[in-house]
């Protein structure tokens, strides 16, 4: 297992050492009856960036956290505001639906959106392969940083982190919790395909640019390692009319998550919706709330 996240910390250039996460808050930005909010002013390897930090309005100590990994959708404007404000594809915002189950979260900027949409995906995507990087790995290595900032806060419990996100946020989620042991529960939604049958179906290309991480095929399947979780707590939330994540291609990668927790055990949940597409439903939002409160206690 772990020479498997080896490989795959190599594959995704997070080989080496990572910078430290340092936050400064800024502002609060929601004050209600079950979520404060706060605008944080992040700081990541010589860049400044946002984030937002939500926390459940009557806290008395250490609580379960959730990383969030925001979404994509072609809105760069959105970034992490997703998590107090909501985005087209989410049927909730999560960061304040967390909050109302006493569960804190966190979201960064990641880059290209929010307070970075400056530069362009494509223009980042190609200066990275160039340099024998990706973006993908980019934004893993803030996220692993950001696991480190909540296991490090002391408002959190730092054996209680969880990790959610949909589309772009799903599949940089699970690629994550299987890299960092220390994330106990994963929630996806809306991204979990083989991306060699997306290929063979000619639908890759619906994906963006920064998916593109050279030589992962020839380390590993998404199932592969969507199974490195096991025997950790996963929820899988997909639709069989989400284009991203045809059938013929989710199948793969579920059969693959599957093997995994049959082979090591744990708990697997899958949320399967035939007639929905590329959206968060509110029965696949409120059975990953479930998910997620029952495996962070």
């Amino acid at each position: 297992m772990q020479q498997s996240r080896d490989t795959l910390r190599k594959a995704f250039g997070l080989d080496g050492a990572l910078p430290a996460l340092r936050a400064t808050a800024v502002a609060t930005v929601v004050n209600d009856a079950t979520c404060r909010a706060e605008a944080l002013d992040m700081r990541y390897g010589g860049e400044r960036f946002r984030a937002f930090w939500c926390l459940p309005s009557h806290i008395a100590g250490p609580t379960p956290s959730v990383l969030i990994i925001h979404a994509h959708g072609d809105r760069y404007d959105i970034g992490a505001a997703e998590v107090i404000e909501g985005r087209p594809a989410l049927f909730a915002p999560t960061g304040r639906a967390l909050a109302a189950r006493g569960i804190a979260s966190l979201c960064l900027d990641m880059p290209c959106f929010g307070s970075r949409a400056g530069q362009s995906e494509s223009a980042m995507s190609k200066a990275l392969l160039w340099e024998g990087r990706s973006l993908a790995g980019q934004m893993l290595a803030e996220n692993l940083a950001a696991v480190d900032w909540l296991a490090a806060h002391p408002l959190v419990q730092a054996d209680r982190i969880g990790v959610f996100g949909l589309s772009m946020g799903a599949t940089l989620g699970y690629w994550l919790a299987a890299l960092e042991p220390r994330v106990k529960a994963t929630a996806h939604e809306c991204c979990l395909a083989d991306f060699r049958t997306l290929i063979a179906l000619g639908q890759h290309d619906l994906h963006g640019i920064y998916l593109t991480v050279p030589g992962l095929l020839a380390q590993a399947s998404n199932g592969q390692i969507a199974g490195l979780i096991a025997p950790r707590a996963q929820f899988i939330g997909l639709g069989d009319q989400d284009p991203l994540t045809p059938p013929a291609a989710a199948d793969v990668a579920l059969n693959e998550v599957r093997a995994a927790y049959d082979a090591n055990g744990g708990r697997l949940v899958i949320h399967r919706e035939a007639a929905s597409g590329h959206v968060e439903t509110a029965a696949m939002h409120h059975a990953m709330l479930d998910f997620m409160a029952e495996a962070l206690g």
